[in-house]
């Protein structure tokens, strides 16, 4: 079925980051646009408000007349939504086109110019800063993003005019094979996802296959010294970056009252004095190459410049809640322990000399079984740390696996405690914090609002 023969798209797990931003593309070209979800959340509800019909109970009757046609109805799915679900069976059993996200994420690589970000971690806030710096140029962009833009109160920027599209290319499922990118930034290769991979060398050969995706003409613009081997097409240029090295890097860095600048070396052109508009040092690195692929396509010196300081960071990727001379609260994605590393790391440098606290919420058992260790000695950076339950997602409990084993393990001298998610507010209500992060990429978020409240209150 080519894009312009569908009528109807119909989603079997509607609410997740992802799929949202695909579900308001076809939204925006007026299509009828449907799905299933478990659960109602503010996205969900959001999607509705804009056009989505949306049901949360799994009954094939519920879904819309205008999604029965088989010649004219995608079927898009998320891989988190069981093989047996009885919507999903429907679909398979009458003959639909029934595609994964990153399969429609590649259809348009194949339309339009694909400006991809990969890696285990900065992906997000670096497609984000990069469709940011794009689409306040004259270059402009469409994105499909993996968080929700601060700038635009989105993870979706449509234009009616430009080729370039700019994808967080994701590793989870091998879904970014999917993709044909015209350029790509890779930010990272750590070993994560093993439940799906199984090895280490599993993962890294994805990436290598990844790498030969790019098309002719385009380029690869990848981390300094990263575990992969890289293969691009003959006419794909390469380009290192990393903080203080490679084609692109950052010299000059200044890091004072909350404020942070640099000058941008490039083989283009270097740009003296850019400064963070969210002032957090990792996005030096993650900005460094977010203004590589602007500059590599077409983006002005000035409009990199405004870019970068006006933009204004992704939801739950170091978001500053609460921000005054008393007390200091953010919520951090990061669930993979080079994130937690480099959110603990910048922290310290942001706020040297005074105590910070981190509520962890790990994400999947087999994460856990694999890196408690690593996890233990990113958050001994840190001065308390407080753990929860493991937040399950989509696996079963693995018998002897829990968040004692980061407890276990963490370094003498480090302040800790267990305690479970419910408990969570009264522990925070009871305290008085400095520093407060929660950290995780599972459902402890959901407190965020009134853990802001209650440290506002003190």
């Amino acid at each position: 079925m080519e894009l312009k023969d569908i009528k109807a798209v119909y989603f079997v797990g509607a609410g997740g980051i992802g799929m949202s931003a695909i579900a308001r593309y076809f939204i925006s070209k007026g299509l009828v646009v449907a799905g299933y979800d478990k659960t109602a959340s503010d996205l969900t509800r959001q999607l509705e408000k804009e056009g989505m019909l949306i049901h949360y109970e799994e009954n094939v009757d519920e879904i819309p007349q205008a999604c029965r046609d088989k010649n004219t109805c995608l079927v898009i799915y998320t891989p988190a939504v069981p093989a047996n679900h009885r919507e999903l069976v429907y679909f398979r059993e009458n003959g639909f086109e029934i595609e994964k996200r990153a399969q429609v994420l590649g259809r348009l690589t194949y339309t339009h110019k694909g400006l991809c970000v990969a890696g285990t971690h900065g992906k997000t806030s670096t497609s984000t800063m990069c469709a940011h710096i794009m689409h306040q140029s004259h270059v402009d962009c469409n994105a499909f993003l993996g968080g929700i833009s601060k700038n635009y109160g989105t993870n979706y920027i449509l234009s009616d005019s430009s080729d370039f599209v700019v994808i967080e290319a994701d590793e989870f499922d091998r879904s970014f094979h999917w993709l044909r990118p015209w350029m790509s930034v890779i930010t990272s290769t750590d070993p994560d996802h093993l439940d799906i991979y199984g090895t280490k060398e599993a993962y890294l050969e994805s990436f290598h296959h990844y790498s030969t995706l790019i098309q002719p003409g385009g380029a690869l613009i990848i981390h300094k010294d990263l575990e992969m081997k890289q293969e691009v097409a003959e006419e794909v240029k390469v380009y290192e970056y990393s903080l203080n090295e490679g084609d692109f890097h950052a010299e000059n860095i200044e890091i004072e009252n909350g404020k942070i600048t640099f000058d941008f070396i490039s083989p283009v052109e270097n740009i003296s004095h850019v400064e963070l508009g969210q002032p957090i040092p990792i996005n030096i690195e993650n900005g460094v190459a977010a203004m590589a692929m602007a500059q590599l396509n077409g983006c002005t010196a000035e409009e990199l410049k405004y870019g970068m300081k006006t933009f204004g960071g992704v939801d739950r990727r170091f978001d500053f809640k609460v921000k005054n001379d008393k007390h200091v609260f953010l919520s951090d994605y990061a669930h993979h322990p080079k994130e937690i590393f480099q959110s603990a790391k910048s922290m310290k440098e942001l706020y040297h000399d005074r105590r910070i606290t981190a509520i962890f919420q790990p994400h999947l058992y087999t994460r856990t079984r694999d890196f408690y260790k690593e996890f233990a000695d990113a958050l001994s950076l840190l001065d308390e740390v407080i753990l929860c339950d493991i937040y399950p997602a989509r696996e079963q409990p693995i018998p002897g696996i829990t968040s004692q084993l980061i407890y276990d393990n963490l370094k003498p001298g480090i302040a800790k405690q267990m305690i479970h998610k419910e408990e969570v507010l009264d522990f925070v209500k009871n305290r008085d914090f400095d520093v407060l992060i929660v950290l995780g990429a599972g459902d402890l978020d959901s407190y965020v609002p009134q853990i802001a409240k209650l440290i506002e209150s003190k």
